[in-house]
């Protein structure tokens, strides 16, 4: 997977130098003159959440070293960068998802903060998540897991709490909150199951299950769990149907009334 998504990176890569020749010397820099997908994309993130007090230099070799303890990161970007292009119907290949789309560089970004935390180096866990919510306005714990072929669209205003749990292929929307109910300790943020869609604005709050191929929609407040294959929709949530596919986050369909 990671060789292919890169092989179709390099391509794409060069057709843009062709299209677009002021391009040129940026898409060499961030993709052509680079190896292999974790280089190019360390180069990235670091150059976008670099600061005046944390050089460009040290941020990628935090994520160099990430990598190379941790090989499943590109792996599971990788499986991102497909997800999005599968998903996105403003996306018409793999190119824009590395270099342009904050979702996607959010998300990789929150799993360097949590190789950090999970390794205690957590004050720099935390600068990690700070740098991410202000530079794509993504706040994600770096406790969070987060599986592979997840898809942030727009994700502006995101928030993920300490102990969210975000499987393997699901998509969330902008403003979407996964939180908690109040200031109680221990686990007390949503489980969201594979092949979830989470819809616009949608707030889920509290230690519930989100079940697999469930769909919430837009602007929702979810403050229990949702069984699998279920949709729900509302202020408090409630079902309303099934979604049309077992895997509600693939086909990105958002409108509640073609459920069943």
């Amino acid at each position: 997977m990671v060789h292919t998504v890169w092989e179709k990176l390099t391509d794409e890569a060069q057709l843009v130098v062709q299209r677009e020749p002021l391009l040129a010397s940026y898409v060499y820099t961030c993709i052509l003159n680079h190896k292999s997908l974790q280089s190019a994309l360390s180069f990235i993130l670091a150059n976008k959440i670099s600061d005046k007090v944390m050089p460009a230099i040290a941020v990628r070799e935090l994520f160099d070293s990430a990598f190379q303890a941790s090989p499943e990161i590109i792996q599971h970007a990788a499986n991102d960068i497909r997800a999005v292009f599968e998903r996105d119907a403003a996306i018409s290949s793999y190119l824009p998802v590395i270099l342009y789309l904050k979702g996607f560089q959010s998300i990789q970004v929150h799993r360097l903060a949590h190789f950090l935390w999970s390794s205690d180096r957590r004050d720099l866990a935390l600068f990690i998540q700070s740098r991410n919510a202000e530079v794509f306005a993504v706040d994600i714990h770096p406790a969070c897991t987060i599986g592979r072929g997840v898809m942030f669209d727009h994700a502006t205003g995101i928030v993920i709490g300490e102990t969210s749990v975000i499987e393997d292929d699901v998509s969330i929307l902008q403003s979407v909150t996964l939180g908690g109910t109040g200031n109680e300790q221990g686990d007390r943020h949503p489980k969201i199951r594979s092949g979830v869609m989470i819809s616009a604005g949608a707030k889920i709050l509290g230690n519930i299950e989100i079940g697999v191929g469930a769909k919430v929609g837009a602007g929702s407040v979810v403050l229990n769990d949702v069984p699998p294959h279920t949709t729900v929709v509302g202020v408090p949530a409630k079902a309303v149907g099934k979604p049309g596919s077992e895997s509600p986050s693939q086909t990105m369909n958002q409108n509640i009334f073609n459920d069943e």
